[in-house]
């Protein structure tokens, strides 16, 4: 009974992860979307871009409208990045509208960060919301709030 018992504790021990063809078709495309965005696949963001999409860092009060403005911003504010990625704590949707939840992990060159010469490692917690049109699979809205008081925090101790 034992025996039972710890194979029965180790087994449901370990995390579960979502198969994502489990998962509904909106969060599938904010998962393609997310993967293509931390690592700088350009050529696949551009086939979730339009003109009319939007990149609005509400947090930081910046908001670029239309694929090569975002994507333009977005060559520029990951130029040189060594590794970047989200670590997604919790992840749900309504409707059209996935909601994330988690940390953007980065490690690069600190100049843009007053930090010349050295590489930095930070982890900014915060929440992004994407918003898809249903019809043609394509990103409505990419809004990030972020917690860049963490961040200050991490660079001033680097």
């Amino acid at each position: 009974m034992r025996l039972i018992s710890l194979l029965f504790c180790i087994i449901f021990s370990f995390p579960a992860q979502a198969n994502i063809g489990d998962m509904p078709v909106e969060q599938q495309l904010a998962m393609q979307y997310i993967k293509a965005y931390t690592e700088h696949d350009f050529k696949t963001l551009r086939q979730f871009y339009t003109r009319e999409s939007i990149f609005f860092d509400k947090t930081a009060g910046v908001e670029y409208k239309g694929e090569r403005h975002i994507i333009d911003f977005l060559t520029r504010a990951h130029e040189g990045v060594l590794e970047y990625r989200l670590n997604i704590e919790h992840m749900f949707n309504n409707g059209s509208i996935v909601v994330i939840i988690g940390s953007y992990r980065l490690r690069g060159p600190g100049d843009q960060y007053g930090k010349p010469g050295r590489i930095i490692d930070i982890a900014v917690p915060g929440v992004t919301t994407l918003k898809f049109d249903k019809n043609t699979q394509r990103l409505i809205e990419h809004m990030d709030l972020m917690d860049y008081q963490t961040m200050a925090d991490q660079l001033e101790s680097q």
